[in-house]
């Protein structure tokens, strides 16, 4: 499972519609990768249900959640920072209730519950629907805990208040959970195995999102590609279904085939891929659709075979490259985007020079790049020792980083002098007369505003770039419109 961290949106707080009929007020957080941030909106809609309006004032809470990340060590210590604060301001506020959300919840709640005592209730990723029931122990004076991974949840029939949001792009969850047992990744443990949602209930959500207005989905999961419906039920499971189940299961291409020509004015999205679940088949789908982005998050993680079989990817430095290269002949201006992990346990100096000649044949339009950190509870932490020294991880690196940042830059360059179609997300962030937004690449675009207006699909003539963005002037509204 790869997890996309945007470091901008990290401690995000959260605000829904206010309802006067609502009495309690909820302040949550969230930390992670953007199912995460979906999580929250599902969370936010139960309790909307249940007597809450949101608040961004800490101190004036009933209820405080965060919504936690166990992907890597910062993510953890930023965390145990917030619940120190909450705990500070709980001391003035003896009411205010403390709850702990997500992957760190199902990983530490006898620590935080029983042996530190910061939180008074733990609730894991599949266990939202038990937030009133848990509150009500709380009220009467219990410590609250719900880490119960399930078989079957997927919350297909709650629809999610959408927080923060720009009212143009959402994040729509097809899958939940994890059968990729990376040695690196403790997602299997914390959000259990994989089972996706029914396609009816994503069709009737995305329904939703066209009808407020809404004018791009990104399809997400921790695996998009392995998404399997066929009644119900773990993946896994999947050779024990009927024939009747088999002939009718629904896969990721008929799913992204039945969106597409279901929403065809609206730009579809998906994340995050991998590797070895990504079929031919999936390509053509985008390819033969224009409201497809010519996207595609693949994350590799290294490029020498010795470390992703230490890793336990399930794929080769071939079969990546192989892939690769489909990708380039079926859909020749798809944009490839990375993970990589440099210091892996083991990892030699000839490893990560692999890695950077597999960069070189691939030229990433952009990337997620990290220094391993052991995580607790992961095959790596308890067989293998992190025996990369630390000085030596951060080298190598930095020469990621920057040969990423040389091929940013090429990939951004190929664009100049084209017309490329850009949904208008927000105003730029340097200059209040200019919008900004992505094209089909999900590289950002900025240019003059005009009488032009947020989710609008523009087509803009690019005349210049930096290594992450493309400027251009805006020559008309697309089709999409």
């Amino acid at each position: 499972m790869e997890k996309t961290i945007e470091e901008s949106k990290q401690g995000e707080s959260l605000i829904l519609d206010y309802k006067p009929e609502n009495t309690k007020k909820l302040f949550i957080e969230s930390y992670g990768c953007a199912m995460n941030f979906s999580d929250s909106e599902i969370v936010a809609s139960i309790l909307s249900s249940n007597g809450y309006n949101t608040t961004q004032i800490l101190e004036e809470a009933d209820l405080v959640l965060v919504n936690t990340c166990s992907i890597r060590d910062k993510a953890e210590q930023t965390i145990r920072k917030r619940l120190e604060k909450y705990n500070a301001v709980k001391r003035t506020n003896p009411k205010m209730k403390v709850g702990v959300l997500g992957c760190m919840a199902e990983r530490l709640k006898s620590q935080f519950l029983e042996e530190e005592k910061i939180v008074d209730l733990v609730v894991g990723p599949d266990a939202y629907k038990d937030l009133p029931n848990l509150l009500s122990e709380v009220e009467d004076g219990r410590d609250a805990i719900n880490v119960i991974l399930s078989k079957e949840e997927t919350y297909g029939d709650i629809s999610p208040v959408r927080l923060n949001s720009n009212g143009v792009s959402a994040f729509v969850s097809i899958t939940r959970g994890c059968d990729n047992m990376c040695t690196f990744c403790v997602v299997p443990f914390t959000r259990g195995r994989e089972r996706s949602r029914e396609p009816q209930s994503i069709m009737k959500e995305i329904q939703d999102l066209w009808d407020k207005g809404f004018k791009e989905i990104t399809l997400l999961g921790q695996n998009v590609d392995s998404y399997l419906w066929y009644g119900g039920g773990l993946k896994k499971d999947f050779e024990n279904a009927t024939e009747i189940q088999k002939a009718t299961a629904v896969d990721f291409d008929q799913l992204l085939e039945m969106v597409a020509v279901g929403f065809p004015k609206m730009r579809i999205r998906f994340s995050t891929s991998n590797p070895q679940d990504m079929h031919e088949s999936v390509l053509h789908v985008i390819a033969k659709h224009s409201n497809i982005c010519n996207h595609i998050h693949l994350p590799v993680q290294s490029g020498s075979d010795r470390i992703l079989k230490t890793m336990n990817r399930l794929h080769t430095r071939e079969e990546y490259m192989t892939l690769i290269d489909k990708i380039r002949t079926i859909i020749p201006n798809c944009s490839v985007t990375q993970d990589l992990i440099s210091g892996f346990p083991t990892e030699t100096e000839e490893d990560h020079q692999d890695t950077l000649s597999l960069m070189e044949h691939v030229k990433y339009s952009f990337g997620y790049m990290y220094a391993y950190s052991e995580r607790p509870g992961t095959l790596a932490e308890r067989k293998m020792e992190d025996d990369v020294p630390e000085p030596t991880k951060l080298r190598r690196l930095q020469e990621i980083v920057d040969l990423q940042r040389n091929h940013s830059a090429f990939r951004t360059q190929e664009f100049v002098g084209q017309t490329v179609e850009v949904l208008i997300e927000k105003a730029s962030k340097k200059s209040e007369k200019d919008w900004s937004g992505r094209n089909s690449q999900s590289i950002v675009v900025v240019f003059p505003k005009e009488n032009y207006k947020i989710g609008d699909f523009v087509n803009v003539k690019i005349t210049n770039c930096t290594s992450g963005t493309l400027i251009g002037e805006a020559v008309g509204l697309s089709e999409m419109n």
